[in-house]
């Protein structure tokens, strides 16, 4: 097949051919923007041929507002590579699906733009975070009325049970023990998920390398005792803007978590931060979230038949586990307007938290939730 390319075009035939190979769609565009290469893979996403594309300006192809000439304005001006993490396309094959988009210069100076196509990743998981916060807000409703209608009564029963036990023998005395802890047990469970349904925060600037050193100092002293932890900090980082409990109950969980997957020999969890320059969420105008936070372990990884469900309330593998706290990790960080995801596998398990920054635009704090 030959590669189709403007006459001008330098690129080598083995790179050419490793374009064509990719399942995801290519375009390259020059300095004004006019399309100069696509691959198969771009002819199908745009119900096109090569010869009805190369040539053309690429907002003639995918429109004048389309996330895809946003990206290609942001890498020419910046000179970087550009990620949006949520595009939605318009008129083309995949029209209105959550897409991610890559922009990089070419680096000849000329201003050619690679724009690099791909379904999925980032962009479902944003769709996931939207779905977790249905989720909690269904969970609040239920936590209300399991206030009301469990947890009153249980305290009665438990006073019951505690009147009891001074006339019982020694064997009927194990008996209403065993009552008050359940009782005690239920009512502690009702009170997590209120914690979970409870949307109050108190956000400001704050310095998320201080939140991850006090969850350690807490969970060194508690149930991570002996645990090897390794810190990998970005010392770039800009305040986020969070609230400081909330999140400290975030990362707590993480590492909870992370603790539990891991053997007491050799086992190890390290947590890394990270400013990422380069992802955008949208196009022009979106916020972004470029302060990440990993949460790692060398654990055995999550069973791939519950891995959709993680973020879901009662799903957990632990013997004991309630399966609410990375339903309360991801209520938390979906008010804050960020996204939680993972990656597992064999060699152990990635938690990604992706924050809000503090920053001045306009005389507007960027990361305010609207309202």
């Amino acid at each position: 097949m030959a590669p189709k390319v403007l006459a001008d075009d330098s690129l080598e035939a083995t790179a050419t051919a490793a374009l064509f190979a990719l399942a995801s769609p290519v375009v390259v565009v020059n300095f004004d923007q006019i399309i100069g290469f696509v691959n198969d893979a771009a002819e199908d996403f745009f119900s096109s041929a090569a010869d009805q594309l190369v040539g053309k300006p690429l907002s003639s192809v995918a429109g004048f507002d389309s996330p895809l000439t946003a990206v290609v304005d942001q890498v020419q001006a910046r000179g970087a590579v550009v990620v949006d993490h949520a595009a939605e396309l318009s008129g083309v094959h995949f029209g209105g699906r959550g897409l991610q988009i890559q922009g990089a210069p070419i680096g000849d100076d000329t201003g050619a733009v690679v724009i690099l196509i791909n379904r999925g990743g980032i962009a479902e998981r944003l769709g996931a975070n939207a779905d977790r916060r249905g989720i909690a807000r269904s969970i609040g409703a239920m936590s209300a009325m399991l206030a009301h209608e469990i947890k009153n009564p249980l305290v009665g029963i438990r006073g019951a049970a505690q009147l009891l036990e001074p006339g019982l023998s020694r064997e009927d005395q194990q008996l209403t023990r065993l009552i008050r802890d359940e009782c005690d047990r239920v009512c502690n469970l009702v009170d997590r998920m209120d914690a979970i349904a409870s949307p109050t925060l108190s956000r400001g600037a704050l310095n998320i390398h201080a939140v991850l050193d006090h969850v350690l100092q807490l969970a060194k002293a508690g149930f991570a005792g002996g645990i090897a932890f390794t810190t990998d900090y970005d010392p770039s980082l800009p305040p986020a803007f969070g609230d400081r409990e909330q999140l400290v109950q975030v990362f707590l969980n993480l590492i909870k978590n992370a603790v539990s997957a891991i053997s007491s020999e050799g086992g190890r969890v390290t947590i890394k931060t990270e400013y990422r320059h380069d992802i955008r969420l949208g196009g022009r105008d979106r916020v972004h979230l470029p302060l990440q936070v990993k949460v790692c372990d060398n654990g055995s990884g999550i069973p791939k038949e519950i891995s959709p469900y993680v973020f879901d309330p009662f799903v957990t593998t632990r013997a004991g586990g309630t399966g609410l706290g990375l339903a309360l990790v991801a209520k938390v960080v979906t008010e804050h307007g960020g996204t939680v995801d993972f990656d597992s596998g064999e060699a152990g398990t990635e938690f990604c938290v992706r924050l809000p920054i503090v920053e001045q635009r306009r005389g507007i704090q960027m990361g305010k939730p609207n309202g």
